[in-house]
């Protein structure tokens, strides 16, 4: 919303110092909206008139100490020229307070409007009256605000405004924000008041959590009962983590019990006491860097050695890298071969964790979160990681509140969507600063975060509180072990929210299927469907699509389809022949049963169907891409959730809620209905149970002999001779499909 006099404000500054050349200011928008801009012009036109030649946007020590030694203070009988006047009024205007009349008088209007600043920056204490002090002066030449703004919280503001008439006379101390929002400048000031109250001299304070300062702090433990100046700074160290406390000199029962919680939720010893440990972790992002994690991340292959050095120093979690892009830089970041059978027979279990680049903005985008999401799962397929396990992807840079907004959420949502599309075989980790993986987490984008703490100055780390589905906190960087055992690694403090992966697929004896190469489209196109018109199948009428969309329509799911090939370790040609073969025989007698099983479960008519011949209310039925039917559904993920295979809830295959459901789920959802035939064919080799028990043969995999192919082909039909008829049909369309396979895959 434009304002009146803060466009007077602009037009001053254009009208008296346009000439931008010499003062570097360039022509403002006469807008009437404060802005970065309109400050760093009101800055320089401040230097200007003090005599300072080299003009600068910063009001950095250099214009600070001038103010000081020129004038010490801002008034009436201080103020040197009407213009410098004018530019402080104009700074009032653009801070929200009433300026005057931009006239060049230090009037009552601008008085009062300086006393008003100085309570709302909680200084007025120190500076009382209506005169402009040069570290005032220093806050109203930014864009600060000193008024809660976008929901800031009344407790917060409060702390800013007594920390900064606390210390607003130290010499390294600067007016910090009134705004109600915790932030980097808040969390140094926190920390030199700390320093302050340890007693440290100014140049000796500097806003870092030292030797010193943790040494002091080791010595003020506070408990219930403790009280003064030292519960206030402890006090607001909680309330700026987002801790439900009171602000307050007071260390009582009651702050006890907040602080037992939030030590249990940080994974510290709980004692409801103001200790070191506590202290730290309030502080700055890592926290007591001595603390020994159970977890930990690395670029180094896990031997044996190595694997027993890190068993010894108490790790039970290990983070891997999925994938290394480069052929000659950390030889040993990716997984390497026999690397997770040595951390299984350790007793040990990974995190896998998936970063290419990702270290600056330009890196992410919609179309790399679909680049690392296959690359990511197919890795992680190719590694032998189970379905459910969770890929941690990585923001390993400093990503500033705006550049989450505007790149790596949507970046997230893209590996999110993509994981959807590839029938979510993998959960989704975010890795990253606090901020970023709070708000990738609150869009449901990340289900937990492995947090890169150990970077305490990144300012997605400074001023935010921990995420609240944190799972691994790395702290700081170390080494174990001696001789060949020894290695680097990153010290995490675990959660428990994720425990990572101790069993592993063993790895593959083949090559395993990879995404199609639309080149050869055109060819697979016409190769199947001549085949299919060879053998008269479909028929000419009753059906629904044509060849040709059937066969459009599974290679636009074979992102879906590869990906459950990989997990299962089967040829993706298996998948492909069932879904396209019955695709194919969607006919409109399925279209009337798909209708009158959703007329009989809403109730419109829960006896349709009672009539026809052999038929008692139509309840289920085959549908879908790959013609499924929610009683099968059941019974063959069933059968995998038992062996291990998916993770899911046990489901009744008798019951009409559940099977319904069910029916719902491969009737309205494609990925879901293809990555049900991996299970379907798991299911057949397991030995189906029913009227016509199933001998149990070998479950698919990547040396499947042309007599297994055939007989689990068989099983997914059913049984009898039309089963066998058609079995022997489709084997030659598996040929076709494993034909352009195995050109792709390389063998």
């Amino acid at each position: 919303m434009a304002d009146e006099m803060v466009r007077r404000a602009q037009r001053f500054i254009n009208t008296t110092y346009g000439n931008g050349a010499t003062l570097g200011i360039s022509k403002l928008d006469e807008n009437g909206q404060t802005s970065w801009t309109v400050m760093y012009a009101l800055t320089r036109a401040l230097q200007y008139e003090m005599g300072i030649t080299a003009l600068s946007n910063s009001f950095g020590p250099g214009t600070l100490s001038a103010l000081q030694e020129k004038y010490g203070k801002l008034d009436e009988t201080t103020i040197p020229s009407a213009n410098f006047c004018r530019i402080i009024q104009s700074a009032l205007y653009c801070k929200g307070y009433d300026g005057g009349d931009i006239d060049g008088k230090y009037n009552s209007r601008v008085k009062a409007a300086v006393a008003k600043l100085n309570q709302n920056m909680g200084v007025d204490g120190t500076y009382p009256g209506s005169s402009l002090w040069p570290k005032v002066v220093k806050g109203l030449f930014n864009m600060d605000a000193y008024v809660t703004v976008n929901s800031g919280s009344e407790t917060i503001r409060s702390i800013q405004q007594w920390l900064n008439g606390r210390y607003v006379l130290r010499k390294d101390y600067y007016v910090i924000p009134c705004d109600g929002h915790h932030s980097r400048d808040v969390a140094r000031s926190m920390l030199l008041a700390v320093q302050y109250e340890l007693g440290m001299a100014d140049g000796v304070a500097n806003g870092a959590f030292g030797p010193g300062t943790q040494a002091g702090l080791k010595n003020h433990t506070l408990a219930t009962g403790s009280s003064g100046v030292w519960v206030q700074l402890f006090t607001a160290a909680m309330v700026l983590n987002k801790r439900p406390v009171s602000f307050s000199t007071s260390f009582t029962s009651s702050l006890a019990d907040s602080v037992s919680v939030f030590q249990a939720f940080m994974k510290l010893a709980v004692n409801g006491q103001g200790d070191f440990r506590t202290w730290s972790s309030l502080l700055v992002s890592y926290g007591d860097q001595t603390r020994q994690g159970e977890a930990c991340d690395g670029v180094t292959k896990i031997t044996p050695a190595r694997a027993q050095a890190l068993k010894d120093a108490g790790y039970k979690y290990v983070g891997r890298y999925l994938y290394n892009p480069s052929t000659t830089s950390l030889p040993e970041k990716e997984i390497q071969p026999g690397e997770l059978a040595t951390i299984k027979q350790y007793g040990l279990r990974c995190f896998p964790i998936y970063q290419t680049w990702a270290r600056s903005v330009d890196y992410y985008s919609v179309a790399q979160g679909v680049t690392d999401c296959l690359n990511a799962a197919f890795k992680a397929e190719e590694h032998g990681f189970k379905p459910g396990s969770r890929i941690y992807f990585a923001v390993d840079y400093d990503a500033v509140n705006d550049e989450v907004t505007s790149h790596i959420l949507p970046y997230f949502r893209s590996v999110k969507e993509q994981m959807d599309r590839l029938g979510s075989p993998y959960k989704i980790g975010v890795y990253g600063p606090r901020n970023a993986c709070s708000r990738i987490s609150a869009e449901g984008y990340a289900d937990t975060s492995f947090v890169s703490d150990m970077s305490s100055g990144f300012s997605g780390n400074l001023g935010y509180a921990m995420p609240e589905n944190w799972a691994f906190d790395q702290i700081v960087t170390k080494a174990v072990g001696s001789g060949d055992g020894r290695i680097e690694l990153d010290n995490n403090i675990a959660s428990g929210r994720d425990t990572g992966q101790g069993d592993f697929h063993p790895a593959p004896s083949q090559k395993l299927d990879i995404g199609f190469d639309l080149a050869h489209w055109a060819a697979l196109l016409k190769e199947a469907d001549d085949y299919m018109e060879s053998i008269g199948r479909p028929g000419s009428t009753g059906y629904v699509y044509t060849r040709k969309q059937c066969l459009e329509t599974i290679m636009t799911l074979d992102a879906a389809i590869t990906s459950a090939s990989r997990r299962y370790r089967m040829r993706k040609a298996l998948i492909q022949t069932s879904a396209f073969w019955e695709f194919c025989h969607y006919s409109y007698k399925d279209v009337t049963e798909d209708a009158g099983v959703v007329l009989y479960h809403t109730g419109v008519i829960p006896d349709w169907g009672k009539d026809l011949p052999g038929v008692s209310r139509l309840v289920d039925s085959s549908t879908g891409v790959a013609k499924v039917s929610g009683r099968t559904c059941i019974l063959s993920r069933n059968n995998s959730i038992r062996t291990g295979l998916l993770e899911g809830e046990i489901l009744n295959p008798t019951s009409d809620g559940d099977r319904w459901a069910m029916w719902q789920k491969v009737n309205q959802d494609n990925v879901f209905n293809l990555s049900t035939v991996p299970h379907l064919h798991i299911w057949a080799a397991d030995g189906k149970a029913g009227d016509h028990d199933e001998t149990p043969i070998r479950r698919p995999a990547l040396d499947y002999t042309d007599n297994e192919t055939f007989e689990i082909l068989r099983r997914y039909q059913g049984f009898g001779d039309k089963a066998v008829s058609d079995a022997r049909l489709r084997m030659p369309l598996y040929a076709i499909f494993e034909k352009y396979n195995r050109i792709v895959r390389g063998s």
